[in-house]
């Protein structure tokens, strides 16, 4: 099948989009708004750009009658919002917590109260961290770019560098490595089909891994 996807409509397209590009990192992402109001909310559309400023990226797209979401709201610069945000990685234990805080809640309920879930204060940043996440990277918006402004779905990334992390100590070791059995991170398939990191293999890098 050969699709252009100017023939699709935005629906068509959404679901071309999560059903390919999986498996998806899921950011757990907590911000504050400028009255102090919490927010938590997944998005799987989220990676790290580089290391050097360490930067990563989340898209929260519009709503279906176009307006932002109060994630993105929050990540704007004063005094929009306040320019920070936390990405709390989701873990197995807590995976349907998380999932929960996806209820499209009134302005100014709290998902953190819907979910169960505990904000813990960050040691840079406004927004809290959840404390149940095994990692969160405490960031600074440094661009918000609006793909479609005011259309129904319309992408947007927010870019953001990370000014502190928090790791659990039982999961790193000394030399910065990451123990992903302990980390038990939880992807994002399409519809509401989630995956485990638990089945892994080891392939060599460039050529060495078509002999192995």
């Amino acid at each position: 099948m050969e699709i252009n996807p100017e023939s699709l409509d935005v629906a068509a397209r959404y679901k071309l989009l999560i059903g390919c590009v999986v498996p998806r990192p899921i950011a757990f992402v907590s911000t504050v708004a400028p009255d102090g109001k919490l927010n938590l909310a997944p998005f799987s559309f989220f990676n790290g750009v580089g290391s050097n400023p360490l930067t990563l990226l989340f898209c929260p797209s519009n709503k279906p009658d176009g307006t932002e979401k109060d994630t993105l709201r929050n990540c704007e610069a004063p005094p929009i919002g306040i320019g920070q945000f936390v990405i709390n990685v989701v873990s197995e234990p807590f995976v349907r917590a998380a999932v929960s805080t996806s209820e499209d809640l009134a302005y100014g309920e709290s998902e953190f109260e819907l979910s169960g879930l505990t904000p813990a204060p960050s040691s840079v940043v406004s927004p809290p961290r959840v404390l149940e996440s095994p990692v969160a990277f405490e960031c600074e918006t440094t661009e918000i770019v609006r793909l479609n402004p005011g259309a129904p779905g319309g992408g947007n990334v927010v870019l953001g560098r990370v000014v502190h992390i928090f790791v659990r100590d039982d999961i790193i070791n000394d030399r910065h490595h990451i123990d992903p059995e302990k980390l038990a991170a939880v992807g994002r398939m399409a519809g509401i089909t989630y995956c485990t990191t638990r089945d892994r293999f080891e392939v060599p890098f460039g050529k060495a891994a078509l002999e192995s």
